[in-house]
């Protein structure tokens, strides 16, 4: 335990040193990005993508449909599909500010490192939510360590970080909450199936949807398809679709400045006015107000 708290510490040291004075996330190592902030974050609606995520100080809640995953510097959160989520920091001061990381997971290589392994499917091939927190470990708090230790020596990321991200996956296979990426690189599981649905609807989100045609994507039926993708996604597809939209349209008029009717229009609404309802259902106030109060809180765009 007394060298898990050791390895921790550096961790936290690591982060705070590389996060000092920036405010892009974005690091030379491909899927892992660096957080530090100063003071607690009102509830932010947002897209978690296949990830493991890591606190090395302070605390987070994220809230997926009406379960609440709670994580700190003891727990990490896997994120095994795309999930709309609502986010919030509520740990983080000056003199503690919340330092944490996000690593992105590529599923294909999870499914590599099942068969390279020979893991056996998990028993239950019944669908279950596509996010969970686990129990940090001594071996996979210090993966992460010398994942991130790699920043400073950035000549030696080409070569050691895919072999470090490699037993990342590995540990995460093997640990507490293995089951969950499990269920989804299995070949034929519905959780599988249902996980390319979502890849597919993710990619084509601004067509019209057809649930029947997704389920049939699927190899389902559309009750059981509806079913598996409620339980994974706590939403149903045409909310899921939904929100993808206006989680565009939000990002077009804060990177892109464009209008919100030209927005709405270009993410699939016919009506200005449903699509400011549904906006302002989703983030809490009109467009206009919204990105308005996105702007003088200083968010890029």
């Amino acid at each position: 335990m007394q060298r898990m708290e050791q390895t921790q510490l550096e961790l936290k040291n690591s982060i705070a040193r590389l996060t000092e004075g920036r405010s892009d996330p974005s690091t030379a190592v491909a899927g892992l990005s660096l957080y530090r902030l100063h003071s607690p974050v009102e509830a932010v609606v947002g897209m978690h993508e296949p990830s493991v995520c890591v606190i090395a100080q302070g605390a987070k809640r994220v809230l997926l449909g009406e379960d609440v995953f709670a994580y700190d510097p003891q727990h990490y959160l896997l994120t095994s599909v795309h999930l709309p989520t609502v986010v919030q920091v509520h740990e983080a001061s000056k003199e503690r500010p919340y330092l944490g990381f996000t690593l992105v997971l590529d599923l294909r290589e999870v499914s590599r490192m099942m068969v390279d392994s020979n893991l056996p499917a998990p028993r239950a091939q019944k669908s279950g939510r596509g996010m969970t927190t686990g129990e940090m470990t001594p071996a996979l708090i210090d993966a992460f360590r010398r994942l991130v230790g790699l920043l400073d020596d950035e000549e030696a990321i080409p070569i050691l970080a895919p072999t470090i991200q490699r037993e990342i996956i590995y540990r995460l296979l093997v640990g507490d909450q293995g089951a969950r990426l499990r269920q989804i690189a299995s070949a034929g599981s519905q959780s599988q199936q249902v996980a390319h649905a979502i890849e597919w609807l993710k990619e084509n989100y601004l067509h019209p949807l057809r649930v029947e045609d997704l389920a049939r994507r699927a190899g389902m039926s559309s009750s059981t398809f509806h079913h598996h993708f409620r339980t994974m996604t706590a939403s149903s597809p045409l909310q899921y679709q939904k929100r993808l939209r206006l989680q565009e349209a939000r990002r077009l008029m804060l990177i892109d400045r464009i209008d919100a009717a030209s927005a709405a229009f270009q993410v699939g609404y016919e009506s200005p006015s449903q699509f400011s309802r549904e906006y302002s259902r989703l983030f809490g106030a009109p467009p206009v107000k919204d990105i308005s109060s996105m702007r003088q809180a200083g968010h890029p765009g």
